[in-house]
Parts: C-alpha cells; structure tokens; sequence
C-alpha cells in the first residue's frame, strides 16, 4: 500500500482520471521508478538500463539537488506513470546550468503529461535559482537533454522554445577482438588504482575535463557516486602516471544493469581524461586500448563511449583509431531563464 507523501500541484496537468502528483518517496519508489526507465528506454531504442541497487546508489550520493524536494513523481492510484527531476550545476564557462529531465510511461503519452513535467520541473528550477547569490554576469540557462531516438521529447522540447546547444555521440565497438595495442609515451606507465589513489585520480579527472563544453561538478557527492557503489571495479580503470603525478585515466565500467536486462556482454568506457600537459602524446589513444583488453579480460564483448561531437582535444579521432563508430547520437538543449 503507498504511504501518503506530499503532494504537489502541477496546474499544467492533463485531464487523465486518477492523476496526481507528489515527491519522491525512498525507497519505496525505487523499483517502480527502475520499471518505469527501462520500459520508456525499450520504447525510445534508448539503451541505458537501471536497477534498485544502482539507483538507491545514485540518489544516496545527490548533488546539485534534494531528492526529496527535486522530484517529481506523476501516479495513477498505486502506478508510477511519469517522473522529473532537477539539478543545478556550474559551468565551465562561468555560467549556471539548472538541468531538467522527465519520464513518461508509453501508455500515457501524447496527454500532456510530458509538457506539464517539464513545466513543473522548470517553476521548481526558479524557485531553487531565487536562492542563490549569482554575479549580475552570471549566465543562468535552463538544460536538458535527449536522445534523437527520443522523438516525442524533441518535439517536445523544441515546442517549449528550448534550442539545441551540443551535439554528442555514443560511440560503439561491436567487437572486442583485434584490439591493436598502442605504446604508451615514453616516461608514463599505468599503474594499479589504489585508495589512496583515489582523491588524486579524481582531482585529475576534474582539471582535465574543466576544457569541456558544459557543467562540471567536481564536488564531494560526485566523488562518493564515482568512486563507491556496485558498478566501481578500480580493478579495471586504468590511471597513467608520470613519476607522481597522475597524466590520465579511463574510469571502466561493466554495464551490469545493461547486459543482465539485454544478455549483453558490454563495458563501458564512463570518462576518458588526459591533463593538458601530456596530450598531443597518443596517451588516450594506449588508455583507451588498455581499457578494451582489460574489459575483454573480464568478459566482455563490445564497448560503448560518450563523446562531445565536438571535442577540442582530438578525441573522436581517438576512439576511431581504437575501432569505436558512432552508434546513436544525443542532444543537449538550452534555454535562458
């Protein structure tokens, strides 16, 4: 039986009998929120998957939002139908982005439950952005982001006067055979991850990635999700060294959740950094190669990455290099406040 929580009026609501709305509930929603991304995935050929205990796992580790003020769950009687969720991130070119996402269950789309999440979703982001004490130059935008896949929310989004800000690829190795290794740059050497590593491979991380387009949270919370939980395996990253200074790492990730809904044997390639003063090297391009052994070591059979379409530093090229091809295509959107 649900616990009563606290309801929230959405007064963009479509007329579908039974629906209301109300905050998060843990963890009492965490199986039918599970249910509910894996179903709309399936539909929308998107092929992220989740399960309890990574999701229990990511909201134990919140940043940039509460989880049980920030989201937003849509219910006829006991079922889940619909979900959103907000966050707020700096920039890396100075700005704040107040990031918007949204779930709805197939059976109920085309209502204007979709549209009346993303309305919700946006009032609850002023609310948050009237709390904090920005600079007058501050650029302050809304964000989300979709799959091309996903084209019921592109309409959606772009019907809303949302923009496409970036474009990015989810690049895909069908086959873990015939990895080519490439030498690493004279001086470097990978070195097994230790705990004690860990603070340095991810302030490493954080420096690299601040070149990138788009938020950067190098915060606490993000460094307990990214280094804790049932997906880390510090046994298959792999973290180049340079005497004591860490040049670069690849953060490896069996798909757990993937490939026990789909049967699949797929890694993940989750981060791929360099520091600025040893690229130009062919370091990414030996990490990467690393990676793809050390994934086919633990049973894998293909590998996935996320790539900024337009990377400054080369790294499309990169993974082409490694046998990786472009396999479905996201967008993120922007609109200012």
């Amino acid at each position: 039986m649900m616990v009563a929580a606290e309801r929230v009026l959405v007064p963009e609501a479509p007329s579908i009998p039974g629906l209301t709305f109300r905050r998060l509930r843990l963890p009492d929603d965490l199986q039918p929120l599970v249910a509910l991304f894996n179903l709309a995935n399936e539909e929308d050929d998107v092929e992220d998957r989740s399960d309890v205990a990574g999701l229990a796992e990511w909201f134990s580790h919140p940043s940039g939002f509460d989880p049980l003020r920030d989201c937003l769950i849509a219910h006829v009687g006991e079922k889940v139908i619909g979900y959103g969720k907000v966050h707020w991130v700096d920039d890396t070119d100075g700005g704040r982005d107040y990031a918007s996402w949204g779930v709805v269950h197939p059976d109920w789309r085309r209502r204007g439950l979709g549209r009346a999440i993303l309305r919700a979703n946006h009032r609850r982001l002023r609310q948050i952005a009237a709390t904090h004490d920005l600079a007058p130059d501050v650029a302050r935008r809304f964000e989300t982001w979709a799959a091309e896949s996903q084209v019921g929310a592109l309409a959606l989004l772009e019907s809303e006067g949302m923009t496409v800000a970036r474009s990015f690829f989810e690049m895909l190795r069908p086959n873990l055979d015939d990895v080519a290794e490439f030498a690493l740059p004279e001086g470097i050497e990978v070195r097994p991850m230790r705990p004690e590593h860990y603070r340095e491979v991810w302030a490493a991380d954080v420096e690299a990635f601040s070149d990138h387009w788009g938020g950067m949270d190098g915060g606490e919370q993000m460094f307990q999700r990214f280094f804790s939980g049932p997906s880390f395996e510090p046994d298959i990253w792999r973290v180049a060294w340079d005497g004591d200074q860490v040049a670069g790492s690849v953060s490896n990730v069996v798909m757990r959740e993937f490939n026990e809904a789909t049967g699949a044997r797929r890694g993940l390639l989750a981060g791929v950094s360099v520091r600025r003063p040893w690229r130009g090297r062919g370091l990414a391009r030996a990490l990467v190669a690393q990676s793809l052994i050390v994934l086919r070591e633990r049973g894998m059979a293909e590998a996935v990455l996320g790539v900024d379409a337009d990377n400054p530093t080369g790294a499309i090229g990169v993974y082409e290099a490694n046998g990786f091809v472009v396999h479905q295509r996201e967008r993120s959107y922007r609109k200012p406040f």
